[in-house]
C-alpha cells in the first residue's frame, strides 16, 4: 500500500495560472447543514474556500441560512424550504439536482441530519447527479439501509465515512471496522465503486480498481467534532478544481493532517480546534507547494 505525500499534493493541486478568474477555478456546490448544525456548513464551505475554490454554493435550510451567511460571506447561498424538524425538504429535490449540474462538483452530507425527506435527497443526487460528488456524514447515514444503491451513480464518487458510519453501511461494528481497515476500505470501493476514505488514525484511501493509500499525517489533537466537516469541505474542493477522485481524496486527507499538525504545534492538540485547522491552512499551502 502506498503512502500519501507532498509530492501526491503538489500532484493534485489545481494550477493558478495569472489570468485566472473564479469561472476557471471550479465550482463546489455544498447541501449541508440543518436546524442545530449549521457549524457543520460553515465549517465544510470555510475549507473549500481556503482551498482555492473558484466558487462556493452553498445549500441549506432557511433557518440556518442567517447564521451561515453571516459567518462566511465569501460563498453564494440557496436558503431551502425544509422540514417541521428543520431539515432540508424534499421539495427542494428538483431545484438541486439542477444546481447539481450548473457545478463542477457537488459536497453532500455535512450536517444533513435523517429523516424521510433527507433520504429521498441523497437518493435523488446519487442516482441523477453526472457531477462529481462527495458523499460525507449524514449522506452515508442516509443510505446505511441499502448502501448498494452507490451501484446506481452516474458519476465518480468520494465517500468519507468514520468507523461508526462505515460499520452502519455495512451492518457490522466499529470494532469489526477497525481489526481490518485496509480491507473494509479496499473491499468497499470494490464493491461499490466509489472512492472510499476510512477515517481514523492511519486514514486508508482505497480506489476501485484496489490501490490504496495510507496517510500518517495529523494527531489526536483532530479528534473533535468538526474535524470531518473540515476534510470533506477540503476534498471537496479539490475534486472541483479538476484533481481526479483518488488524488482528490488522498491529498485532501494528507493536508487535512498537516493542517492538524500545524494547529497541535502551534496550540497542542488539547486546545486546538477545527476551526483553527481552517485558519492555518494558508501556512500548510505554503509549506507543501
Amino acid at each position: 500500500m502506498k503512502e500519501t505525500d507532498k509530492l501526491l499534493f503538489k500532484n493534485s493541486v489545481f494550477n493558478r495560472p495569472d489570468d485566472a478568474n473564479k469561472g476557471t477555478l471550479g465550482s463546489l456546490l455544498c447541501i449541508c447543514g440543518s436546524y442545530g448544525m449549521a457549524g457543520a456548513a460553515i465549517m465544510a464551505g470555510k475549507a473549500a474556500l481556503r482551498c482555492g475554490i473558484g466558487l462556493l454554493k452553498i445549500a441549506v435550510p432557511k433557518s440556518i441560512y442567517p447564521i451561515c451567511a453571516s459567518n462566511m460571506l465569501e460563498s453564494v447561498y440557496y436558503p431551502l424550504k425544509e422540514t417541521d424538524i428543520g431539515a432540508v425538504s424534499a421539495d427542494n429535490i428538483n431545484f438541486l439536482l439542477s444546481a447539481c449540474e450548473k457545478s463542477s462538483a457537488v459536497l453532500i452530507g455535512c450536517g444533513l441530519s435523517v429523516c424521510d425527506d433527507t433520504k429521498e435527497l441523497v437518493k435523488a443526487v446519487i442516482t441523477n447527479c453526472t457531477k462529481p460528488i462527495v458523499i460525507d456524514a449524514d449522506a452515508l447515514n442516509c443510505i446505511c439501509d441499502e448502501p448498494q444503491i452507490l451501484n446506481h451513480l452516474k458519476a465518480p464518487a468520494i465517500i468519507t465515512p468514520h468507523p461508526g458510519e462505515m460499520a452502519r453501511l455495512l451492518h457490522t461494528t466499529p470494532k469489526a471496522v477497525n481489526s481490518d481497515r485496509e480491507n473494509t476500505a479496499i473491499n468497499f470501493a470494490k464493491k461499490y465503486g466509489v472512492v472510499t476514505v476510512l477515517k481514523g488514525a492511519g486514514t486508508i484511501i482505497a480506489a476501485p480498481n484496489g490501490t490504496a493509500y495510507i496517510n500518517h499525517t495529523g494527531n489526536s489533537g483532530m479528534a473533535t467534532g468538526g474535524s470531518g466537516d473540515v476534510l470533506a469541505g477540503i476534498i471537496g474542493s479539490l475534486l472541483s478544481q479538476g484533481a481526479n477522485p483518488l488524488n482528490a481524496a488522498a491529498a485532501g486527507v494528507f493536508l487535512h493532517g498537516t493542517v492538524g499538525d500545524l494547529a497541535a504545534e502551534k496550540l497542542g492538540k488539547i486546545s486546538m480546534l477545527p476551526t483553527d485547522m481552517i485558519e492555518l491552512l494558508p501556512i500548510a499551502y505554503q509549506k507543501l507547494l
